[in-house]
């Protein structure tokens, strides 16, 4: 791991995906500060959903009102001068958020599947950062159907963005596996993201991976030099339930993992990490 947690950040780019909603919009500021440090372009991604837009096309077609909860007729005509307003809601809010910070931006529109049409614009150097519901507001919903292929198929990194209920979560924390390539690469992120939030930094290490004492004593002894506070601990979990409970133990606010890690394999992930309410960022 020495000077895995002082090299920069691959240049890559900053891709925000926009949907109108009020997590979007917070997203968008969390994209912003990440693109300062990183000194990255941004590219906003605004997707009009083709399956949305087929089922308006049928006669018995519904929506339901946020706010009345009413069913009323989804028309096609309705429906897109709707996207149209909320693209062009999603470009000046992104205009306003980057300017503020000095960043350059663009806004890409699409037509399709929103995971199909993200994974056609990301390269593996660039960070897609994307909303969802949190726990407070769906209580145990599983991790939506774009959430879940980004986190899997994305060539780089994705942070899946919520608002974490008010407690004393204050660590940042990364979760290692066998893959050493990809630990160096999930350690160097959550240093970042330490380092920018302020906040210590917990490193969980399976007893049963490639990671050897003497190679943890010196990863934390690179963390300590790099100013990162930081501490390591080995736990035997072997399931997602295990992996939340240790993550619950160390008061997690963020959790790095990287996409090879055997968690996000686990047929009961989704659940427990929409439960935990976290931010999660999945690296390569």
């Amino acid at each position: 791991m020495t000077d895995q947690t002082r090299a920069p950040m691959p240049a890559g780019r900053v891709l925000i995906l926009l949907d109108g909603s009020r997590l979007s919009l917070a997203a968008l500021e969390v994209a912003a500060e990440i693109a300062a440090a990183r000194n990255a372009e941004v590219l906003g991604i605004f997707v009009e959903e083709i399956n949305l837009l087929r089922a308006a096309g049928y006669g018995f077609a519904q929506e339901v009102g946020g706010s009345s909860g009413l069913a009323r007729p989804l028309e096609v005509a309705a429906l897109e001068a709707r996207m149209q307003t909320q693209a062009e809601q999603a470009r000046r809010l992104l205009q306003q958020t980057m300017a503020r910070r000095g960043l350059a931006q663009s806004l890409k529109l699409c037509r399709g599947r929103v995971a199909e049409e993200v994974l056609g614009l990301m390269q593996p150097e660039d960070l897609v950062v994307l909303g969802r519901a949190g726990w407070s507001a769906i209580l145990g919903a599983r991790l939506g159907s774009t959430a879940r292929i980004l986190l899997r198929q994305a060539p780089g990194e994705v942070l899946l963005w919520t608002e974490s209920r008010p407690q004393r979560q204050n660590r940042v924390v990364v979760l290692l596996n066998h893959d050493q390539a990809a630990n160096h690469r999930a350690v160097r992120v959550a240093t970042e993201l330490a380092r920018r939030s302020k906040q210590p930094l917990s490193v969980l290490i399976r007893a049963t991976s490639a990671v050897d004492r003497s190679m943890a004593e010196d990863m934390l002894t690179d963390l300590q030099r790099a100013g990162i506070t930081a501490r390591i601990k080995w736990i035997l979990a072997t399931s997602a339930n295990a992996t939340v409970r240790a993550l619950q133990e160390e008061d997690a606010s963020q959790l790095v993992v990287s996409r090879s890690n055997g968690l996000l394999a686990d047929q009961h992930a989704d659940a427990l990490l929409s439960e935990l309410n976290l931010p999660i960022t999945v690296t390569p």
